[in-house]
C-alpha cells in the first residue's frame, strides 16, 4: 500500500510564503517522479510542478514559474514545494502525486489527500 502525506498548508496573506512537504511511503516502484497538483473551488485540478527521481529535471505550470520551487530531499521519498510571492489565485487544495516520469503533464498512479492553502488579499 502506498501512502502520500502532505503537510505545510495554511492561511497566509498575499506576498507571503509557504513550504509544502510530501512524504511517500509504502511499496512504490524503485524510482519515481513526484508531482504537485492543485484544485481551487469549482475548478478542475491542475498541474503545478513535477520533479524527476534524480531531482535534475523539473517542470512548472506557467502560472507558478518563477515563484514556486519544487525540490526533493536526498532521501528521495520526500518532496517540497516552496511557494513565494503567493497570490489569492493560488488558493486551492494542493495534492502530492507519484508517477513514473516527470513532465509538464505527468501521469500519476498515487495521490495524497491534499493540504489546503488559502491566500488572503
Amino acid at each position: 500500500q502506498v501512502q502520500l502525506d502532505e503537510s505545510g498548508g495554511g492561511l497566509v496573506q498575499a506576498g507571503e510564503s509557504l513550504r509544502l512537504t510530501c512524504v511517500a511511503s509504502g511499496r512504490i516502484r524503485s524510482s519515481y517522479a513526484m508531482n504537485w497538483f492543485r484544485q481551487a473551488p469549482e475548478k478542475e485540478r491542475e498541474f503545478v510542478a513535477s520533479i524527476s527521481w534524480s531531482g535534475e529535471s523539473t517542470y512548472y505550470a506557467k502560472s507558478v514559474k518563477g515563484r514556486f520551487t519544487i525540490s526533493r530531499a536526498s532521501a528521495k521519498n520526500t518532496m517540497y514545494l516552496q511557494m513565494n510571492s503567493l497570490k489569492p489565485e493560488d488558493t486551492a487544495v494542493y495534492y502530492c502525486a507519484v508517477g513514473l516520469i516527470a513532465s509538464s503533464a505527468p501521469t500519476c498512479d498515487y495521490w495524497g489527500q491534499g493540504t489546503q492553502v488559502t491566500v488572503s488579499s
